[in-house]
């Protein structure tokens, strides 16, 4: 189930890229960001980010996903890291991204971060007809009825 729920989670972030994110350090909120994939790769994404920006500092992090239908959730964590190899800013450059740089790729305040997973916790909300049932009829819902849960490394 765990391999399943993974590739699921890959599937919907690929459609809807975007995740808050947060250093596990001190007590900064979680910002929304946009997670640049590589098709190639899971085990880890992109943002681009700003020099001055609260997550610029790097280090370990966590981020939480919804899916557009909030029927997954998943929160991951793994290492931020700044990123200066221009090929790897290239690759991810889109005029979406160029709208957030008024200097483009030479912005002096742009900063690329890979974030390396380490592990995630994803749920789904798939509720059978015995959950819709219990639920409907307010009777306790047992594990599994409502979807699934698993604890995945990335």
């Amino acid at each position: 189930m765990s391999k399943d729920i993974k590739q699921r989670f890959w599937k919907e972030l690929a459609d809807n890229p975007y995740l808050m994110v947060a250093l596990d350090a001190g007590h900064a909120h979680a910002i929304p960001m946009t997670a640049q994939l590589d098709k190639d790769n899971d085990g880890y994404f992109h943002f681009f980010h700003a020099k001055s920006g609260r997550l610029a500092a790097g280090g370990r992090a966590m981020a939480q996903y919804v899916a557009k239908g909030h029927d997954l959730f998943a929160c991951v964590s793994g290492t931020l890291t700044p990123v200066t190899d221009r090929a790897t800013i290239d690759k991810y450059w889109s005029k979406p991204v160029e709208a957030w740089y008024e200097g483009g790729k030479d912005d002096p305040d742009l900063l690329m971060l890979r974030f390396d997973l380490d592990d995630a916790e994803i749920w789904t909300a798939e509720a059978g007809i015995k959950g819709l049932f219990r639920l409907m009829t307010g009777s306790t819902v047992k594990e599994g009825e409502l979807g699934s849960h698993a604890e995945v490394a990335l």
